[in-house]
């Protein structure tokens, strides 16, 4: 069963009485990302304002996200279409290269039918058809994108315990477990000559940068984030290739990278009293 204001109720009542009345209805789409960012867009041909905010028509388009009621815990697993225009940007970044970079791992996904009677006014009322979190980006192509949503049954999906004792740390590197600050263990730089999809040739590359990640802020690479491989003088090797050939003179920000062990924690970041490994605990034993 799904919940409804009793101005909607009533109304529906009515229209379902008369055939005369006829409802608008347009469906509302609340993105909400992991860093803090809320998108509401909707695929009615006017902006509909709900819930204290304004759903945008003249932006990205998404198709998906069907209603669907089962008896049992099955997690709802579907897929949904998102269109965007080379001129979307999310904090300034091409939407679909954002995507790419990430933007939508985890992000929570609710579609809401508003019921209106013309579009110059407010909707009656509003009721939610399905509400999950992104669970993979499968295809993302110039102009569209296709993402697997799960709904919150997933949750359940969880393994237990959900720490488990390994020598190596369980903390993701800069979250809120570890501690460290990003921003104090980046740097900026530009590209050298004689770089490559996969080879950034920069001046002042170390060895303390591998495993880090590089994000690029000029050039044709805009936007677009690597994972660093490996890092010697001079010289930083991504894991994946970048969309585009870099040039001489692009920005980017480079952060030092963790490879989750003790002694990185301790000599490298001084911060071993955040250190979630379990490194002297006896290795597993096999009796022949």
């Amino acid at each position: 069963m799904r919940s409804a204001s009793p101005d909607l109720v009533e109304f529906l009542g009515v229209l379902r009485s008369n055939c005369d009345i006829t409802a608008l209805v347009g469906d509302c789409f609340t993105l909400t990302l992991q860093n803090g960012l809320i998108l509401t867009v909707t695929n009615a041909d006017v902006s509909i304002a709900l819930n204290g905010a304004i759903y945008q028509a003249n932006s990205i388009l998404i198709d998906g996200l069907r209603l669907k009621s089962s008896v049992g815990l099955e997690v709802d697993q579907q897929q949904i279409t998102i269109s965007a225009r080379t001129v979307d940007t999310l904090g300034g970044i091409p939407f679909m290269q954002a995507v790419r970079n990430g933007i939508f791992d985890g992000a929570l996904i609710q579609r809401e039918r508003a019921f209106l009677k013309t579009w110059t006014e407010p909707p009656i009322g509003s009721v939610v058809l399905f509400k999950g979190r992104v669970g993979a980006v499968d295809n993302v192509g110039r102009t569209t994108a296709q993402l697997t949503v799960n709904s919150d049954l997933v949750l359940l999906d969880i393994e237990m315990p959900r720490n488990i004792y390994s020598p190596s740390c369980q903390h993701k590197l800069y979250d809120s477990g570890c501690t460290l600050i990003k921003s104090a263990f980046g740097a900026m730089g530009q590209v050298g000559a004689g770089s490559t999809p996969t080879i950034i040739n920069w001046s002042a590359a170390a060895a303390e940068y591998a495993q880090g990640t590089i994000a690029f802020t000029s050039g044709p690479n805009i936007g677009a984030t690597a994972n660093i491989k490996a890092a010697v003088a001079g010289s930083l090797t991504l894991s994946n290739k970048l969309p585009h050939q870099p040039t001489v003179g692009d920005a980017f920000t480079v952060y030092q990278g963790c490879d989750h062990t003790l002694s990185t924690c301790r000599t490298k970041f001084n911060n071993q009293i955040n250190f979630r490994g379990f490194p002297f605990i006896p290795p597993p034993t096999y009796d022949l």
